[in-house]
């Protein structure tokens, strides 16, 4: 009985930990994600001076690849979308499945980093970067 009741109280500490440690890695393989989109961003930009459309006037378009994270073969925990005019660019990842309720990360073209930490569906000056602090 006393065993049991010892791995009761050790499972009550570590789950919560392995479960915030999960939602933090994905939320970490969207920020990779968004940052190989801004990359193409720029080379989409490089190659026709606009971030918005191409020169045969396309709108941009993320590929497959950069739609979803994580990239792997796992469970997509993300949706990345791009917002993009002439001359500016927003990537947002925004959570769904398990990850739904962790609040959008989001890139700018200007590096800008954004995560929505209470999930208000907004950034605050104090969620103007990826950090947890």
């Amino acid at each position: 009985m006393i065993v049991v009741a010892i791995i009761g109280i050790i499972s009550a500490v570590a789950y919560p930990s392995y479960t915030a440690y999960a939602t933090e890695a994905r939320r970490t393989d969207a920020q990779a994600v968004l940052m190989e989109a801004s990359q193409f961003m720029e080379r989409f930009y490089t190659e026709n001076n606009r971030y918005d459309v191409d020169t045969g006037g396309t709108a941009v378009a993320l590929p497959v690849a950069l739609r979803e994270a994580p990239r792997d073969t796992g469970a997509k925990a993300y949706d990345i979308a791009v917002a993009a005019t002439a001359a500016t660019y927003t990537l947002t990842a925004t959570p769904k499945n398990v990850q739904a309720g962790d609040g959008f990360v989001q890139l700018t073209n200007t590096f800008a980093k954004g995560w929505d930490r209470d999930n208000s569906g907004g950034l605050s000056a104090a969620e103007q970067s990826w950090s947890d602090h």
